[in-house]
């Protein structure tokens, strides 16, 4: 082994960095086969009726898709930091996955599509639709160890003990359960009596400690952005971003919004989520583009309650409209809709602006008395003739904007240099 390789293996840990990139793309390899393996079992059904209680055919293909981003989001840390926890973390919660999404398919196609045409489809859908167990022990890790690949302090350390001892729990346990599987599926390892009525209990107390647990991973967080600053700091806002819209499905979800949505759509949008979240992960870890972040937040600070607004003022105005149309003229008229479109056209740019200069007030001051600093001077720039003026103008401004610890001024006059040094 020459020196460099040598120094490579030391930074990356102990790993070969060329051992560590084939195991993470082999295991990213394995996960993305058994989920086209779950997509063409969806393919080959997609024509037969499935009965209630199965997930419909396009739920079960969007399902899978939405799974594809895990494993290669794992894939592209394990590979690229390989002494980072944190990608193998990603590669398992991947892996984990595709096992999971090929549960229902190959039940669904060998029970229902296909009866017969696939091997033991009750036990094998028993021991896939396991991994779910796993995919939720690895959600709080997912937190837990951003983005350093390590726990916040030794004091998080008992919470992971109970995270993998309730993980064991319902692991095991679960295959004794009557509804272990995916789908309508009947446990043939189930087990009745009272050992049977117990079971089902304790894999619940577990199961309540593990999404208890995803919570306070997510303060952990909170925990890191207190104590961050400069890189990490950034990081943690990508994952915070992605955090706000993974929230607000799992609040419309309790609200029971799905059913506005209808299925298939509702599960479209929680695809998009989990891309986003894989995206703002892969950013954060990897240190693409990191810095953007701000911009993106700003930008979904006003966006996000400009569009509200926007639907709110829409449908209230063709509402509002529709009724005087019916109050004076006996019917409805599409003048209500042309009014109201309108009048968000219209509304659209000073909405857009009052809510910019709030977010700035409120979220960005020190940038938003930066930009109204700048914005004076240049207009005072125009008049200013004087040179030893226009130096303590300069100067003061940058003190106010930058705030520097010293800023110097040097002008070149046509018969000598002159300089003006003012502390900051």
């Amino acid at each position: 082994m020459t020196a460099g390789a040598r120094e490579q293996e030391r930074a990356a840990g102990g790993f070969n960095p060329h051992t560590a990139a084939w195991l993470a793309w082999s295991v990213c390899a394995v996960s993305l086969l058994l989920i086209t393996f779950s997509l063409l079992l969806v393919l080959l059904g997609w024509s037969t009726p499935l009965p209630k209680g199965w997930s419909p055919w396009p739920d079960q293909a969007l399902t899978s898709v939405g799974t594809i981003g895990a494993p290669i989001l794992g894939g592209l840390i394990a590979s690229r930091r390989p002494d980072n926890p944190y990608g193998w973390i990603w590669l398992s919660l991947g892996l984990s996955s595709a096992i999971v999404v090929v549960a229902e398919p190959y039940a669904a196609y060998a029970l229902v599509a296909e009866p017969g045409s696939l091997p033991a489809p009750r036990m094998v859908n028993i021991a896939l639709g396991s991994g779910w167990v796993v995919l939720v022990t690895l959600l709080p890790f997912v937190l837990l160890l951003f983005p350093t690949g390590r726990l916040p302090s030794p004091r998080w350390r008992f919470l992971a003990w109970v995270i993998l001892a309730a993980g064991a729990t319902a692991f095991i346990l679960g295959f004794f359960t009557r509804d272990g599987g995916q789908g309508p599926i009947e446990n043939p390892l189930a087990v009745g009596g009272v050992v049977g009525e117990a079971i089902p209990v304790l894999v619940l107390g577990a199961i309540i400690v593990l999404f208890s647990s995803i919570i306070l991973s997510a303060l952990s967080l909170v925990v890191r952005y207190h104590w961050a600053s400069g890189v990490e700091r950034q990081q943690l806002k990508w994952v915070a971003l992605a955090g706000v819209f993974v929230v607000g499905l799992i609040v419309a979800d309790q609200l029971r919004l799905d059913r506005l949505l209808g299925g298939t759509l509702w599960t479209l949008l929680d695809v998009a989520t989990r891309v986003g979240l894989f995206v703002a992960v892969g950013i954060a870890i990897l240190k693409h583009r990191l810095y953007d972040i701000d911009l993106l937040i700003n930008r979904t600070l006003v966006y996000g309650p400009l569009t509200a607004a926007l639907v709110v003022l829409y449908f209230g105005g063709v509402v509002v409209l529709q009724r005087v149309f019916v109050a004076l003229a006996g019917q409805q008229s599409t003048l209500a809709v042309v009014a109201s479109t309108l009048a968000i056209a219209a509304l659209f740019n000073p909405l857009r602006r009052r809510l910019q200069a709030f977010v700035d007030r409120r979220f960005y001051r020190r940038k938003y008395d930066a930009a109204k600093t700048l914005a004076s001077f240049n207009s005072r720039l125009r008049e200013e003739t004087d040179l030893d003026s226009l130096r303590v103008e300069v100067l003061g401004v940058v003190r106010e904007t930058m705030q520097p610890e010293h800023a110097s001024l040097w002008l070149r006059p046509h018969s000598e240099n002159a300089k003006e040094d003012v502390p900051g």
